[in-house]
């Protein structure tokens, strides 16, 4: 079956910020191979590849709603095609309008699902419940949903138990290992100014309250004292979680100097990989993490991860092969014994493995092997072409 598909993106390259986005740049090239045509709309500024949509209409009005007036422009633009494939909900509700409008099967991809991030509240304030409404809307309008892991069908059915279960198909996010692969060069590394004879643990990541930054520098006191901390750390969601964040980061220099770097402005790719490469460890503690792309990304550079025990993470991260796990359970967020000892925990990972690099490495190149072997990104739209067939059929069947 020859299709013709419009992929609706709030992030497209070079514009990317987070794991949506390098999903959907590393999605459109394969789906090309196997599509009649593959049609991108995106928002922000004008880049190549796609039609973009800036997010300023209605002029000084919250967040989500200027979403919207993107949204409207994005629906109008789409040409005529046969499926619309929506990621994450600042493109959902142009799908909608526009699958209703062209009468063609939507599809949504779930990202990350608005109820199981509360905190975004402080981002959006009201701009959350509109959000959210949209993301429903959108589910239960979708003819098919796609969830990155397995991990995701049970969040997506608690969190939508209206959503049809044989409506919910599994393709995971994956990695490009050949633009992912060990750089031993070190001219980034060492402009960054760590001492490549010592451990080294990385961050990569935005300062929001999914990726936990602030329990890894909270852990970080407990490392030992040679080992390096080095975060790639930008663009908080909020004043207050700005706040937080410096507050704990000054402590930790206080209590560490010279072994700690934070790096805000956001690095190329190939320097991202270079200090990847160079890492002893990478570090994901994340609260929330429907698969975990950067995880993907750390392990085709031949480093080891150490990461919470979360959402889709195990199903990349195999404990004991790939790196470390350390549980966390999201309902005692509050609990602060808890998180202290979680903490605790994430911290004595790290050392197991900046103390034993051998074993490091060792987990390390199974990781790489697991990327080419399970998460390549031409397999993934093969994948994603068989849920567009099976929406389409869906949506025939519905309107029969």
């Amino acid at each position: 079956m020859a299709l013709r598909v419009s992929i609706l993106t709030r992030e497209y390259p070079p514009y990317i910020y987070g794991g949506a986005g390098v999903h959907v740049g590393q999605l459109v090239p394969q789906l090309r191979k196997f599509c009649e045509s593959v049609d991108v709309q995106a928002m922000g500024e004008d880049r190549e590849g796609a039609t973009s949509h800036a997010e300023t209409y209605p002029d000084g009005a919250n967040a989500a709603i200027r979403t919207l007036g993107a949204d409207v422009a994005m629906a109008a633009a789409i040409p005529e095609v046969d499926v619309i494939h929506a990621h994450t909900w600042y493109t959902q509700f142009a799908g909608i309008i526009a699958g209703r409008y062209q009468d063609v099967p939507l599809v949504v991809t779930a990202h990350s699902l608005e109820p199981d991030r509360p905190w975004k509240a402080e981002q959006l304030g009201g701009g959350y419940r509109v959000s959210s409404w949209i993301e429903e809307t959108a589910y239960n309008e979708a003819d098919a949903v796609i969830a990155v892991s397995e991990a995701m069908i049970t969040n997506i059915s608690n969190a939508y138990p209206s959503v049809a279960r044989e409506k919910i198909h599994v393709v995971k996010n994956g990695i490009d290992p050949d633009e992912f692969k060990p750089d031993f060069d070190t001219d980034v590394v060492d402009g960054l100014g760590v001492d490549r004879s010592k451990p080294i643990v990385v961050f990569v990541g935005r300062i929001t309250r999914q990726k936990g930054l602030v329990h890894l520098v909270r852990a970080a006191s407990q490392l030992d004292p040679e080992t390096q901390i080095l975060l790639l750390a930008g663009a908080p969601d909020t004043p207050e979680i700005a706040a937080e964040f410096n507050a704990a980061f000054g402590e930790l220099e206080k209590e560490r100097p010279g072994t700690v770097r934070w790096v805000q402005e956001m690095l190329p790719r190939a320097s991202v990989r270079q200090v990847l490469t160079h890492a002893t460890v990478f570090a994901c503690p994340s609260i929330y993490e429907p698969l975990g792309i950067v995880n993907l990304e750390a392990m085709a550079c031949e480093t080891a991860v150490v990461a919470s025990a979360v959402g889709g993470i195990p199903e990349v991260v195999v404990d004991g092969e790939t790196g470390l796990l350390v549980p966390y359970d999201p309902k005692r967020a509050d609990d602060a014994d808890y998180i202290a000892t979680f903490e605790e925990t994430f911290a004595a990972r790290i050392n197991e493995l900046t103390r034993d690099p051998e074993r490091a490495k060792a987990m390390g190149l199974a990781g790489r092997q697991r990327c080419i072997d399970e998460f390549s990104w031409e397999k993934i739209a093969q994948e994603t072409v068989a849920v567009y067939e099976k929406a389409i059929e869906a949506h025939q069947a519905k309107h029969a």
